[in-house]
């Protein structure tokens, strides 16, 4: 009978250990899925976050290039091609503001990206000199401050 028991014991404890490692196993794989998932996200919005900062700051440099084609001669082709530069370089931006909209839930980085797209956007429209170093800062810092507001999603 002591056999019997012994016996009785040691296929409980071998299936109770069976159980109690396959929580464990579980726990762990689902931690280190999440964790997967996790750095994935995180590398995405890394990408994602410095391309649009980068379309941005190419942006706001054809828009320069742009206003100062239009203000030497509006009619000639440097200011033709500049403009048509211009409007690629703001398709990039966009599609790269589009992303940055797809993979974030925090609103302020997405309203500093659209504030950073918008400034840009109007660099081109300064009325002298004056008015397109202001324009220019302001679009230089909205980028700058998308890039301080998207930075701690990624850290």
């Amino acid at each position: 009978m002591e056999a019997l028991w012994a016996s009785v014991v040691a296929v409980g404890g071998t299936l109770l250990g069976s159980v109690v490692t396959h929580a464990f196993q579980r726990a762990a794989s689902k931690r280190g899925e999440a964790f997967t998932r996790s750095e994935a996200l995180r590398q995405e919005r890394i990408t994602t976050y410095s391309a649009f900062a980068e379309a941005a700051e190419q942006y706001r440099h054809g828009q320069a290039q742009r206003w100062y084609g239009k203000r030497e001669d509006p009619g000639g082709e440097p200011f033709r091609a500049a403009r048509d530069e211009a409007h690629r370089l703001r398709t990039v931006a966009r599609q790269a503001l589009y992303r940055v909209k797809l993979l974030t839930d925090d609103q302020e980085v997405v309203r500093a990206a659209e504030r950073a797209y918008r400034c840009t956007w109007e660099v081109s429209n300064a009325q002298d000199e004056t008015d397109h170093r202001t324009r220019d800062a302001e679009s230089r810092q909205a980028i700058e401050e998308f890039v301080a507001r998207a930075a701690p999603l990624v850290r």
